[in-house]
C-alpha cells in the first residue's frame, strides 16, 4: 500500500493558557489561531479532527515532496507567529488571555505510513498504528516548545537528510521509546525571528485638536477591566444600546484595533471600526469610528475607563464628529446634537442597570 502523510500542528502552552486566563477570550484566541493554521494549508491536507489545541491533518496515499513539505511547515509557522504579532500590537483588551497570547508557541509533528480508516456515522477517519504513533510523537524529549519533528520514516521517504539546513531549519537527531519500541526522528527548533513574518497595518491612535463635541461621565460599581469587557464584547450590546435592530460581528474574534462590526438601524447598515486615542496612564480606552450616519462625515465615539477605589470605575464617553458642509453643520446644531446627547446618556444609564443586575444572567 502507498504511504500517507500524517501532520499534526499543536499549540504549545494551551493547557496553562486555558486554565489561567479568562475562558471566553482564551477560547477566541485559540479558535483564531486554529483557523489561521487551517487557512495556511496549501498542500490540500485533509482535516481529520480538531483536537482542542491541535489539528490532525492527513494526505491519503500521497507524500508531498521534500520541498513542498518544508514549504508547508514554514508557511504554518509564519502564519501562526504573524497572527500572534498582530494580536499583540493591536490589542486593546487588558485581560490576561489577550495579554499572554503572544507567549503561545507552535510545534508540528510529521509522520507517514500505511493508513487504515474507521467510519462512524458517515465520517471516515484515519485509524490504526501509524495514527497512534504520530500522536505519541507529541510526547517527546525535544527541549523546546517551538519545533518541527519529522519521523525517520518520513525523512527517509522524502530523502530529507539530518544535515539539511536553511535559514529556518537546522535539524538534529532524536529518539524516544514508546511501548518498548524505539522511534527515531529528526527535529529543528524554529526561531520566529528567522521567519518572514507578514506585515500588517497597525492603526494609529487618533489625535484631536479640539475638545469632544459631546461628553458624559458616570461611575459604575464594577472594575474597569470588567466594564471594558461589557463594552467591547458586542454580545452584550443589545442590552444597553437601544434602537438598534441587530449587531453583526465575528463572534469568534476578540475586539482589537481594526476589528469591525455593523449596527443595523431601521434596515440601514452603519459600519464601525475599532480605533483608539491617547489617554492617561492607568486608564483603559475603546473607540469606534463610523463614516455611515448622516449628516456627519465621520463620527468617533470613545469609552474611557478610570479605575477607582475598590471594585469601582468611572466611565467617560466622548463623541467627536466631522461635518464638512455648512448645511450639515446647521443640521447637527439644530437637530442631531440633542439626539446624540440623549442617546449617549440613555446608553450610559442602561449600562449601569445592566452591570448592576449582573450581566451574565442576561446573556443570550
Amino acid at each position: 500500500m502507498p504511504k500517507s502523510l500524517l501532520f499534526i500542528p499543536d499549540i504549545s502552552g494551551y493547557t496553562k493558557f486555558i486554565q489561567t486566563t479568562e475562558v471566553e477570550h482564551s477560547q477566541h484566541v485559540i479558535s483564531e489561531l486554529l483557523e489561521v493554521l487551517i487557512g495556511a494549508n496549501t498542500q490540500e491536507l485533509k482535516l481529520a479532527e480538531i483536537e482542542g489545541d491541535a489539528l490532525f491533518f492527513y494526505k491519503e496515499d500521497e507524500i508531498p515532496s521534500q520541498e513542498n513539505l518544508l514549504a508547508q511547515i514554514e508557511l504554518m509557522f509564519t502564519a501562526f507567529y504573524s497572527h500572534l504579532k498582530m494580536l499583540e500590537k493591536n490589542r486593546i483588551c487588558p485581560c490576561n488571555a489577550c495579554a499572554t497570547a503572544p507567549n503561545l508557541e507552535l510545534k508540528i509533528i510529521a509522520h507517514c505510513g500505511e493508513l487504515q480508516h474507521i467510519e462512524v456515522q458517515g465520517n471516515r477517519k484515519p485509524f490504526g498504528e501509524q495514527v497512534i504513533e504520530a500522536h505519541r510523537l507529541l510526547k517527546n524529549s525535544v527541549d523546546s516548545e517551538h519545533y518541527i519533528l519529522i519521523s525517520k520514516e518520513l525523512a527517509t521517504t522524502i530523502e530529507l537528510s539530518k544535515y539539511y539546513f536553511s535559514k529556518v531549519f537546522r535539524f538534529e537527531q532524536g529518539k524516544d521509546t514508546y511501548d518498548d519500541r524505539e522511534v527515531a526522528y529528526i527535529y529543528s527548533i524554529i526561531d520566529q525571528k528567522k521567519l518572514n513574518l507578514r506585515a500588517f497595518e497597525q492603526p494609529k491612535k487618533i489625535n484631536f485638536d479640539s475638545p469632544p463635541n459631546l461628553s458624559h461621565e458616570r461611575e459604575y460599581p464594577i472594575s474597569a477591566q470588567r466594564l471594558m469587557e461589557y463594552i467591547t464584547n458586542y454580545t452584550y450590546r443589545h442590552h444597553w444600546v437601544k434602537g438598534v435592530d441587530k449587531f453583526e460581528y465575528n463572534e469568534n474574534e476578540v475586539t482589537r484595533l481594526g476589528t469591525e462590526h455593523i449596527c443595523v438601524i431601521n434596515g440601514k447598515h452603519l459600519n464601525f471600526v475599532t480605533v483608539s486615542k491617547e489617554v492617561e496612564p492607568g486608564q483603559l480606552v475603546y473607540g469606534e469610528l463610523t463614516m455611515s450616519p448622516p449628516p456627519v462625515d465621520k463620527l468617533y465615539q470613545f469609552y474611557i475607563l478610570t479605575p477607582l477605589e475598590g471594585e469601582n470605575c468611572k466611565l467617560r464617553i466622548e463623541v467627536y464628529w466631522e461635518a464638512r458642509s455648512l448645511r450639515k453643520k446647521l443640521m447637527i446644531a439644530l437637530l442631531v446634537k440633542k439626539v446624540f446627547k440623549k442617546n449617549m446618556v440613555n446608553a450610559a444609564e442602561k449600562l449601569l442597570v445592566f452591570v448592576s443586575q449582573g450581566s451574565d444572567q442576561h446573556r443570550d
